[in-house]
């Protein structure tokens, strides 16, 4: 299987303990059920993306932040979501959103979306998380790349998202070697369209992989035309179950 010959030698651990990095739920009174669940105690969830309205909104949303508080006196990190539009977005339209998110949200840090994956972007990127690190002090960053960017990159920001897509992909992917320098702490797998049946073997792709947080999901962005990620899977109690005791090979 190519996820298994393609990992560099020594990389596997069979102690590495995954978490949920949650890419994002619906509005909380869309989802309420989704924010609601996140605070049960056992949920490993290393953090989890606050999107108002495409970024921080116009004015602060009181369910948002209702639910991010709640989620933050639980100890649960949440980070506002920045679309970079693969470097596109101005670096001052994306400050002056980081800053809302503060003043408004208090986020722990910040989710960097559809961030570039070429060597030639790295400065700007870095400009931007030098300047968000420089507004949060010791604010967690992660960089959305949703597959392997450059190895700059890893230099960046806390942690990179290396893959998001459908199941269909993700069993069939194989790992950049370049990866093996750093610990599995430093990469997120996003995956849809993920059969329940598939579980033990997803997991097992990320393990083998290096990457320790995760987030699987049953439902599907129906060719492109929605969020994959914004209810619960059908399997969210199962998963929680299996991560929250640990997985062993």
């Amino acid at each position: 299987m190519p996820y298994l010959t393609s990992q560099p030698t020594g990389t596997a651990s069979t102690d590495l303990r995954i978490g949920f990095g949650v890419p994002g739920y619906a509005h909380p009174l869309v989802a309420p059920v989704e924010w609601g669940g996140l605070t049960r105690p056992g949920t490993p969830l290393h953090w989890v993306v606050l999107n108002v309205s495409d970024g921080p909104g116009a004015r602060p949303d009181p369910h948002c932040l209702e639910a991010a508080g709640r989620l933050r006196n639980a100890g649960v990190r949440v980070l506002g979501h920045l679309d970079v539009t693969y470097g596109a977005r101005a670096f001052g339209e994306l400050v002056s959103e980081a800053h809302r998110y503060l003043d408004w949200y208090q986020v722990d840090g910040f989710f960097l979306d559809r961030c570039p994956t070429e060597r030639t972007a790295l400065p700007e990127i870095r400009r931007t998380t030098d300047t968000l690190r420089a507004l949060t002090g010791d604010g967690h960053l992660v960089l959305g790349h949703g597959t392997h960017p450059y190895p700059g990159y890893a230099e960046a920001a806390d942690q990179l998202v290396t893959f998001s897509g459908p199941w269909s992909d993700y069993r069939w992917s194989q790992v950049a070697e370049w990866t093996a320098e750093y610990p599995p702490e430093r990469f997120c797998h996003f995956v849809h369209g993920m059969p329940r049946g598939h579980l033990d073997e997803a997991l097992r792709i990320a393990r083998w992989q290096g990457a320790s947080t995760i987030y699987f999901t049953d439902r599907t962005d129906r060719g492109g035309s929605a969020d994959p990620w914004e209810s619960l899977p059908g399997y969210w109690d199962e998963l929680v179950s299996r991560i929250g005791t640990g997985v062993s090979e």
